[in-house]
């Protein structure tokens, strides 16, 4: 995580905002090791792949669990799009919510804009890295922040 200006940039699983940090959880009795690790289960539940569901639980990596969940069977996109910004955010909020440093760390950040400075995600991220000059010009980002957008609603909740 880098500040810059009002940009807090972060990307990859050694970041503690990453979806891929390692971090448990809980959810409804189901136990998680990241917000990847959710994101993924509750992609299988939303189309009813129970045999995806219980193989990205049993996945130890999140690497393999988006692997998985890239598979889902029954998988619709629109619906996708409806709904995965809300999973997140539960996952998103449940992990810093159950995790008093990280709830810290997060809190930490306001009031900076949270930037996903992923070269290769254009949906959670910017579409550019945190060294590109051009990260401090939303004018030139690829991509969308959703998770950016994402943590800084969970930042405004758990701030309450």
């Amino acid at each position: 995580m880098r500040k810059v200006d009002n940009f807090t940039l972060f990307f990859g699983a050694d970041d503690a905002l990453s979806n891929w940090h390692p971090c448990r959880f809980s959810y409804h009795g189901v136990d998680f090791t990241s917000v990847e690790h959710f994101m993924m289960f509750s992609k299988a539940k939303l189309f009813g792949d129970e045999n995806a569901a219980a193989e990205i639980l049993a996945a130890r990596h999140p690497k393999d669990q988006k692997a998985i969940g890239r598979g889902v069977k029954g998988f619709d996109l629109a619906t996708w799009e409806g709904k995965r910004e809300s999973i997140v955010y539960v996952g998103c909020r449940e992990k810093f919510a159950q995790n008093p440093g990280l709830r810290s760390l997060l809190l930490a950040t306001a009031p900076t804009e949270l930037v996903e400075a992923s070269p290769y995600d254009r949906i959670w991220g910017v579409g550019l890295g945190e060294r590109d000059p051009l990260i401090l010009d939303k004018a030139y980002w690829r991509g969308t922040n959703l998770l950016g957008i994402t943590l800084m609603k969970v930042r405004d909740t758990l701030s309450r």
